[in-house]
Formats: C-alpha cells, structure tokens, sequence
C-alpha cells in the first residue's frame, strides 16, 4: 500500500487526534504542509493565532475561522490609527475574541483600546502587560469589557493609580485573575475597593506595589481566592501575613518572595492556617527555625515549595521527606546548609521530584547526584549551576538512570568534561542545556550530544573556549529542532563556523558577542540561511563589516530583536538595518564608533513607528534634535540613556 492510500484511512477524528500531540508551530506546520487534507484540518481547529503585522489579520482570520485567541505582542506597529483600520476594513473577527494580547503594545491609547474593546463583546482574558504609559484613561476603556471579563494583566502600567483601579473593580465585577505587578501608583485604597467588588478573584498578583498590611486585611475577605503573590512588597509587616492566615479560606498558593520585613513566625501561623495549601514561594525572606519547619508537617498536599536563598537545616529535610509526600518541585538555591546528606533525606523514602533547583549549593557532591538518581528517576528539571564539586560520575548517573530528563543547567560546573558530555548524551528527551563557563568542553563533547539529543531547542554555550567551527558543523547536523543559541565568547568559532548555523532552519535567537573571528562573511551565511531569526546580539563583534549588516537588512525581515553596541557598522549600514527590518523593536546602539549623530538620527526616524525601546549612550542625549526624541517617545518608544 503506498503512502497516498495510508493517508485515506485517517479520517478527521484521527487527524484531530494527531494534531492535539503537536505542542511546537514547526510541528504543526509540517502536519498542515503534508495535503489538504491535513491543512483543513488544521485551520479548521486552530484557536490562536500570533500576528507579526496588522494588515494581514484579516486575511489570517478568514483563512482559520475558529480562532479566539489573538496575539499582538510582538506585532510593532499597533496604535490607534491601526486599529480604527482594522477595524473598518472588517469587523466580524473582533466578534469571534475571546482572548486577546496587547502586551508591549506601546502605541495603543485609550481611543484605540476603547474602539478595539467595543468591538470584541464576548472578550474574557485581555493582557495589556508592559504598556509602560498606560494610564486611568486605559483602564477606564478596559471597564467597558464589564461582566463578560474573567482575565486581566497589566503588569507595568505605569500609569494606572486607584482611580483606574476603581473602574475596572466596579466594571469587571466578575474578574477571576488579576496581575498588578509593578502598577506602582496603586495604594490599599484600589486594593480595598477591589477586595469589595470583584469577590469571585481566584489569582491576585500585586507583587512591587507599595502597599501595607492594610492591603491583606482587605485581601483576607476573599473567599474564593486561591493564589496571591506579594513578590517584593516590602511595607509589608507580620500583621499581613496574620491577616491572611485568619482568612482567605480558599487559598492554595502564596509568594512571599523577597518581603524584607516579614518573619518566619508569621509564615507559620498563615501555614497554620492553611493546611490544604499546595504552593509555597517563600525566596530571599525568611530563615527557618524548629517552629516554622514543625509547621511544615501539616502540609500534606504540598506540591511546590521555592525556598531559594534561606539556610536550611538536616531536620527541614527529614520533614519534608516524612510529610510531603506529593511534592513535585523544590527550590533550594542558594540556601545555606545544603549537603549531601541533607539532600538524600529528602529524596529517599517515595518522595518523587520532578523539578529541583540547588543553583549554587557548592556543597553538593557526586553523592547528592546519585541519591537523586536513585529515588527521582522521573526528574525532568535539574538546575545544578555552581555546584562545582560535582563530576563526570554525575553525569553518568544522570544518563543511566533519567531518561525523562528535559532541562539541565551544568553553568560554571568545572567538573563537566567531554567525556561526562558522552554520559549526558543518554538523556535524549533534553530541551534545554546549559554549558555556559564549562571551560573542560570541546568540540568533541558537543558532537556526543549532537548526535543523540536530537529534541534540544535551547543551548547556552557562553565562553565555552573549546568549542569551535566542528562542534558548530556537528550541532547543526544533529540538532536541526534548535531555537535557541548562546555563544558568546567563544573565541575559536569563526565564520566556517556561522555559516553552519545557517542549516539549523528553526533558530530565532542567536548570542554570538565578542567572536572576534566572524566577519562580514559568516553574518551573511547566518542571514541567508536563518530565515526566522527574530534575536540576535553582535556586540563587540568587531570585524563584522556593513557587507554583513546588509545582507541582514535584506534576509532577516524576522529580526524583532537586536544588539548592535559596539560593533562597526557605518551610517548606511545602519539606516538600512533600520529601515529595512519592519518587525524590530527593540534595538540596543551603544558605542556605535563609526556612525554620526546625524546617522543615526536618520536611521531612528526610518523606524520610529516600530520602536518600542533603544539603548544608545547617554551623551547623545545632547546632541540628538529634540524632535526625534518626542517623536520615539510619543509612539510609546522607552529610551534608556546608557
């Protein structure tokens, strides 16, 4: 039977039911290119859609009638004007929304937002995060959305101060998540007006905010609430934590990182309180005496518990392995009185891990590696960074024994050799590897796992001196599923070695700082090759001349994200970068020797309507006109003076 005749015998639940496994867009793009069989099915059941430019989401949308999800976030030219356009060409896929993101959308005001809100009724989720010169007025415009919004982040809206608290609170009545994060003009009077209103919050983050304990009183009568993070609160005192501790009866998972001047007293009598609780993120605040870590008995069902940062003692693990018995994740870095011993008391008995942080526990050895081997064979995150009395004989556990393991982090572990590389490269499930300062690793190494762990995406590789033009030849042949590339500082790799990557189709961020040895050559392989490069930082790459610049104008239209400090590129080399790349936001141009002030004015005007945030030297903020600088900064462009 040949292929075509296999094909007929999948019908659309089977295609359905394929399509459900495919989690990563290379994936589902491969499906849809196979017939149109398959392409119909894929736009028939496709809910997001992420737009790189407005002027196609009319076209996109007709093509995949189902979408309810909308992204915008890293589209650069949103703004009112745009979305009146979009709105008059056509209008009945803002009735489809249900979810729509904003995120970073800088240009959009209120006119636009209240026009764009208007026209999608039926919008439950709506994330208008890192809208740094958000304001009132825009919240007011979101309130329009009333009962029908259950989903709202705003993470730095600069702006926004009680009062447009207050109109979403009395508009959005039926808000189940809310994120206030870095919303700095917010005081307890929004969030006791909030706590009053929108009594069915399930998920409150007002992590940074400069409120009080008066705060969490108002917070305390929220019964259906069941995440609070209060990450770097720090007016907060114990009275807060009292408070919670006495209400919020729903209340499953809290973080309190960072919250100076809280105690570990008032931590245990809100676990007290609390003894369904399933998450705990409690970094960089607290130490833990007997009576916190007697507390910790009573959370049976506890799940996640972030400690990074806090000294810790032999009985914290000997309870924790006693009591939580279905804890999943752990974070201990950094924290003091971490030991092998300590680690094997947490691990041995049926405790089952699945993610363990212990960045930094210099303390650990092969011994720590091996209990965890032993007891959580279904770990699927390891971060190890730091831990430099560990060796090839914890690699050769980790290959033997976690066949599951997805993310590893071995930065500055100077005990990671070539030969522990070959032991790894049994770990063929691996995401994510990170190999920054492993000084012992050479091209060798990188072919061991080149050559089995074929699922990588991410690789961090930074100042790894061994690593050269044949590691990069192996990797691009072996790892074709790579997204993700950071190889700063390594000096041996040189423009053979670039070119390489040019085959690796599905990279889109590429570190390559200070490789003295690339030229203008390998940048236009890279460029020619890596269609869908979207971040890509070459500073201090000094020998890279315009013919490279030029040919990334050309190439690269993907390119949203670039660092060109201190690079040697010329004021046409730069205008055509700027000009040509419409999809750049963000743009960092410090030290640029060869370009003019006159240069780079030209350059920043071709692409003002994009930019939402440049770098460039502080002393230019003499020398640049006063108009471009109102002009970036009008379009919702944020300049930092470096």
């Amino acid at each position: 039977m040949d292929s075509a005749s296999l094909l007929c015998l999948l019908n659309e639940d089977l295609l359905i039911r394929i399509l459900s496994f495919l989690t990563y867009d290379s994936d589902r793009k491969a499906f849809r290119l196979v017939c149109k069989a398959f392409h119909r099915v894929d736009s028939l059941h496709r809910t997001h859609l992420q737009i790189l430019r407005p002027e196609f989401i009319t076209t996109l949308l007709s093509k995949f009638p189902n979408i309810y999800s909308l992204d915008l976030s890293i589209c650069p030219q949103i703004d009112d004007s745009a979305v009146s356009i979009l709105l008059t060409v056509g209008c009945d896929w803002s009735r489809r929304l249900k979810r729509l993101v904003l995120s970073r959308c800088t240009g959009l005001r209120s006119a636009g937002l209240e026009l764009l809100v208007k026209s999608c009724p039926f919008l439950e989720s709506i994330d208008v995060s890192y809208c740094w010169d958000f304001g009132d007025r825009e919240a007011a415009a979101l309130s329009i959305c009333g009962g029908s919004l259950r989903d709202l982040k705003m993470d730095r809206c600069l702006g926004v101060t009680d009062v447009g608290l207050a109109k979403i609170a009395i508009g959005c009545q039926c808000l189940e998540i809310l994120s206030l994060k870095w919303c700095l003009e917010i005081t307890d009077l929004g969030i006791d007006l909030l706590s009053k209103k929108c009594t069915q919050l399930k998920h409150l983050d007002i992590s940074y905010l400069k409120v009080t304990s008066g705060s969490l009183r108002s917070i305390s009568s929220m019964e259906k609430l069941e995440f609070l993070a209060m990450v770097g609160c720090g007016v907060v005192d114990d009275e807060g934590l009292h408070y919670l501790g006495n209400g919020c009866p729903s209340l499953q998972a809290l973080d309190v990182s960072r919250c100076d001047r809280l105690s570990s007293s008032a931590l245990a009598f809100l676990i007290k309180g609390h003894p369904s609780m399933l998450q705990i993120h409690a970094s960089y605040s607290f130490s833990f005496p007997t009576k916190v870590i007697q507390g910790l008995k009573d959370l049976k069902n506890l799940k996640t518990l972030i400690l990074d940062g806090a000294p810790v003692s032999e009985s914290f693990f000997k309870i924790i392995n006693f009591s939580c018995k279905y804890l999943v994740e752990i974070g201990l870095g950094k924290c003091k009185g971490v030991t092998d011993l300590g680690i094997f008391q947490l691990v041995s008995g049926g405790v089952n891990l699945k993610v363990l942080n212990l960045t930094c526990c210099s303390d650990l050895t092969d011994n720590a590696i091996s209990a965890i081997t032993d007891s959580c064979r279904s770990v699927l995150c390891l971060k190890l960074e730091c831990c430099n009395s560990l060796t090839e004989k914890s690699l050769y556990r980790l290959g033997l024994h976690c066949s599951l393991l997805e993310e590893l982090d071995l930065t500055d572990c100077v005990g990671v050799s070539d030969t522990g590389l070959h032991y790894l490269s049994k770990c063929t499930k691996l995401v994510c590897l990170k190999l920054g300062l492993c000084t012992n690793i050479t091209d060798k190494g990188l072919y061991y796992i080149s050559r089995n762990c074929r699922e990588i995406r991410e690789l961090d590789l930074y100042r790894c001196k061994g690593i050269g033009d044949n590691g990069l030849y192996a990797l691009s042949s072996g790892c074709k599923r790579m997204q993700k590339l950071n190889l700063s500082y390594c000096s041996e790799v040189t423009d053979k070695g670039i070119e390489y990557l040019g085959y690796l189709p599905e990279l889109y961020n590429l570190e390559m700082r200070c490789l003295w040895n690339v030229t203008g050559t390998g940048l236009t392989a890279l460029a020619t090759g890596c269609k869908r490069l979207a971040e890509l930082d070459v500073k201090d790459c000094a020998y890279i001349d315009d013919s490279g610049f030029m040919a990334l104008a050309y190439y690269s239209r993907n390119l949203q994200q670039i660092n060109l400090s201190h690079c040697a590129i010329s004021d046409v080399g730069l205008c055509m970068v700027m000009g040509n790349l419409t999809r750049l936001q963000d743009a960092k141009l410090v030290n640029l020797f060869n370009v003019s002030t006159n240069g780079l004015e030209v350059a920043l005007r071709a692409c003002c309507v994009r930019l939402k945030k440049i770098k460039v030297v502080a002393s230019l903020r003499l020398h640049l006109t006063p108009d471009i600088v109102e002009t970036l900064s009008a379009r919702g462009c944020r300049i930092r003076w470096d």
